[in-house]
C-alpha cells in the first residue's frame, strides 16, 4: 500500500492540469493504495468545503504563507509527493512560492514540468531549477523537453525521466453519421495565443472546395482570460467569421461539453487543426488526445507536434501562416492515401500514452523512490 500527495490546480477549477491531475491520481492508485490533493487555489477560486468523499485535503491560496505551511504539513503525510509544475498556478513572480512548498516537504518529491521554455527570463531559469534542485525525480513529458534542459538548464538530468502525456480512452458513445462535408476540429480552453484567428483565414481559402470542409471550435474561454479580459478573443473570433462571411463554415461553439459529447465531436472530425502561435510548448494534452483518436492533425511547429511529425501521424504548418494551412488541410482532403496513412501512424503512437499504462510508470516511479529512500 502506498500514499501519494498531489500538488495542483483540481476541479472545480477546469483547465488542462486539473485534467491530468484528476486522471493521473485515478491511475496511479491501486486497490490497497490511497491518493489525495493540495489543490493550488488563487483569489478567485474560493476554497471548497470538506467533502469526505473529494480527493482534496486542503488547499494552497497563493500569497498566503501559512497555507504554505499547510499544504506541506498535508503532503508529508503521504509516502511521496507528486507536484505539476506550470509557471502559472503559484504565487509569486514565475510562480516561486512553490519553492517555500518543496524545502518544507521531507518525503520525496515527483516533479511534472509541463513547460520547459527554449528561451526563458533570466527569473524562469532560475525558478525552474530551483525546483529541479529540490525534486527527487524530474517527469518531463517529450524528448524535446529533456533536450531543452540539457541545453539551457543546470539540471541534474540523471533525475530526469520521459513519460508521454497520457491520453483517457474515448468513451463508447454513438458516432453521429459523418457529414458531406467534411469536419476539422479544434477544441480546448480558448484564449490569445491559441492562433484560431490564423485558421479562420484558411477556411477563407478553402470556400472553393467541393464539398467544402467545416471548421469546429469547441472550449470555453480560459477561466484566467475570462477574468482579466472578458470574451474579448472569442468576440473577435466571430467578429472575423463574419467579415469574412464564414458563418456556414465555421462554427465556435463555447459550451462546456461532457467526455461524451467532446468524444463524439472527436470520434466524427476528419482532421484536428491546432494552429497554436506558442514555439515554446512541449507538450499538448488535445494533441495527445488526437493521436490517440487515430485522426490526422495539422499543427503549427512546437515542439510536441514536431516530434510527433516524425511518426508521420502530425503535419507541421508555420505559425500565423492561412496559406499554409489551407495547403495543408486541401492536401489531406483531396488525396486520400494522406489521411490513410497519417490515421494509421497516429495509432502506432497511441499505444503506449492511455493512461493505465501511463499511470503504471508513474506509480512504479513513485514505489521506487520510496524504497530507495528507506533503504
Amino acid at each position: 500500500m502506498a500514499r501519494f500527495g498531489f500538488l495542483s490546480s483540481f476541479p472545480p477549477t477546469r483547465c488542462g492540469l486539473a485534467t491530468f491531475t484528476t486522471a493521473l491520481a485515478a491511475s496511479m492508485t491501486q486497490t490497497n493504495d490511497d491518493a489525495f490533493v493540495v489543490r493550488v487555489i488563487d483569489g478567485s477560486s474560493p476554497p471548497l468545503p470538506h467533502d469526505p468523499h473529494s480527493l482534496v485535503r486542503t488547499h494552497l491560496l497563493n500569497g498566503n504563507p501559512a497555507s504554505i505551511v499547510a499544504a506541506a504539513r498535508t503532503l508529508n503525510s503521504g509516502d511521496v509527493a507528486v507536484i505539476q509544475h506550470e509557471y502559472g498556478i503559484y504565487g509569486g513572480p514565475d510562480g516561486d512560492e512553490v519553492i517555500a512548498v518543496l524545502d518544507a516537504l521531507t518525503v520525496p518529491t515527483i516533479v511534472v514540468f509541463h513547460t520547459v521554455l527554449t528561451d526563458p527570463t533570466p527569473r524562469q531559469k532560475w525558478v525552474l531549477e530551483q525546483v529541479a534542485q529540490r525534486a527527487s525525480i524530474i517527469v518531463v513529458m517529450a524528448e524535446t523537453a529533456r533536450n531543452i534542459l540539457d541545453r539551457g538548464y543546470l539540471v541534474d538530468l540523471s533525475k530526469a525521466q520521459v513519460i508521454p502525456h497520457g491520453v483517457p480512452p474515448l468513451p463508447h458513445v454513438t458516432v453521429p453519421a459523418r457529414s458531406e462535408r467534411p469536419t476539422v476540429l479544434t477544441w480546448g480552453l480558448i484564449g490569445p495565443g491559441k492562433g484560431i484567428e490564423w485558421a479562420i483565414r484558411a477556411f477563407a481559402q478553402l470556400t472553393d472546395m467541393l464539398p467544402c470542409p467545416r471548421y469546429h471550435v469547441l472550449g470555453q474561454t480560459h477561466p484566467k482570460v475570462l477574468a482579466q479580459d472578458g470574451d474579448v478573443y472569442r468576440d473577435r473570433l466571430n467578429a472575423t467569421v463574419a467579415a469574412l462571411g464564414l458563418e456556414d463554415t465555421v462554427l465556435i461553439d463555447g459550451r462546456y461539453l461532457s467526455s461524451e459529447d467532446l468524444a463524439r465531436s472527436i470520434l466524427a472530425a476528419d482532421l484536428v487543426l491546432l494552429p497554436y502561435e506558442n514555439q515554446c510548448q512541449v507538450t499538448s494534452g488535445v494533441l495527445a488526445e488526437a493521436v490517440s483518436a487515430g485522426k490526422p492533425v495539422v499543427a503549427t511547429d512546437f515542439p510536441h507536434a514536431i516530434e510527433l511529425s516524425r511518426s508521420g501521424a502530425v503535419r507541421i504548418v508555420p505559425q500565423q501562416n492561412p496559406a499554409a494551412i489551407a495547403t495543408a488541410v486541401r492536401d489531406i482532403f483531396t488525396r486520400s492515401e494522406v489521411a490513410s496513412s497519417m490515421a494509421q501512424a497516429a495509432f502506432r503512437v497511441s499505444r503506449d500514452t492511455l493512461w493505465p499504462a501511463v499511470g503504471a510508470r508513474y506509480r512504479q516511479l513513485a514505489v521506487g523512490v520510496c524504497a530507495t529512500v528507506a533503504a
